[in-house]
């Protein structure tokens, strides 16, 4: 009985099923048949002399007692946790505001504005933050202006901002991107939700807490569940880009520790060691993830 039910679904579902057919076949291609070259973790691959001499572990085992990836590995954490609180929250604040705009017009204009940093590429984003945050940027002069300040700051200098800059400058290109998703769900609430509010005489914060944010719970856990998978890997480019001697010490993320070992030194071992490594972790805890929300809040990604 499951199997003809089966077949009929796909007899009903065929035309989505030819549509998957190509994304299927690119992450094939692209995700699954580069894992081959994780057997290199294993070995002391030199590609100059065809060598693929087997030593198990010992890639990692000098990667764990390494100080400096343990440096590596606190950078990409704070920085990674620092993005996923300020994108979720500023999201999901942005998107119920955005819902609560009744003027058309302006709402567009709201949206617009909002999605506009996503188009940039990381190369133009990272020249305007910094033009932005230099000696004599705006924020500089905007603050002496205010009185503040004397003298100017030079923000990408000092380790102790650079975390809050990674965040912030995250935030401004990808929360009205990240909105989509959230307004599309807050769509789909049922509109005599918010009349039998009106009866009950609910303001507009009540219905936001009340109706607007328990309707969209479902993709609220989804989007969670879905970001924990990428905790350990916090960006690469903005990170890179904004880097300099002086930040390099908490600047510096897995990304640029695989790229420094695996491309500029030509420790291709220990680098695949170290992106496997945060595979394996961000497949944990994905799954770690869904199990909670499945055992707590009776939602799951799978």
């Amino acid at each position: 009985m499951r199997q003809s039910e089966f077949m009929r679904k796909l007899s009903r579902q065929w035309e989505l099923l030819v549509m998957i057919v190509p994304i299927m076949i690119y992450v094939f291609i692209f995700n699954y048949l580069p894992l081959r070259g994780w057997t290199i973790a294993f070995q002391n691959f030199r590609p100059a002399r065809n060598v693929q001499e087997w030593v198990g572990l010992q890639h990692f085992e000098q990667l764990f007692t390494s100080e400096r990836f343990h440096t590596v590995m606190i950078n990409t954490l704070a920085m990674s946790l620092i993005n996923m609180v300020l994108g979720f929250v500023g999201a999901l604040v942005l998107a119920l505001l955005v819902n609560e705009i009744r003027v058309n017009g302006f709402k567009r204009v709201v949206q617009t504005i909002s999605y506009l940093p996503h188009f940039l590429s990381w190369v133009v984003a990272a020249s305007i933050i910094g033009d932005f945050l230099s000696g004599g940027g705006i924020l500089n002069q905007v603050l002496i202006w205010l009185g503040f300040i004397d003298a100017p700051i030079i923000f990408l200098a000092n380790a102790d901002h650079f975390w809050g800059i990674i965040g912030l400058s995250t935030l401004w290109k990808s929360v009205g991107w990240n909105t989509i998703i959230y307004l599309a769900a807050i769509t789909s609430v049922d509109p005599a939700l918010y009349e039998s509010a009106d009866l009950d005489g609910a303001g507009r914060f009540a219905k936001i807490w009340h109706v607007t944010i328990p309707g969209i719970k479902t993709t609220i856990i989804v989007l969670l569940i879905m970001n924990a998978g990428w905790v350990l890997q916090a960006g690469f480019e903005l990170q890179f880009l904004l880097m300099n001697d002086l930040t390099r010490s908490v600047g510096e993320t897995i990304d640029i520790y695989v790229l420094r070992y695996g491309l500029q030194m030509g420790n291709f071992s220990l680098a695949t060691a170290a992106g496997m490594f945060r595979s394996v972790i961000s497949i944990i805890l994905i799954t770690l993830a869904n199990q909670a929300s499945k055992r707590f809040a009776k939602e799951s990604l799978i």
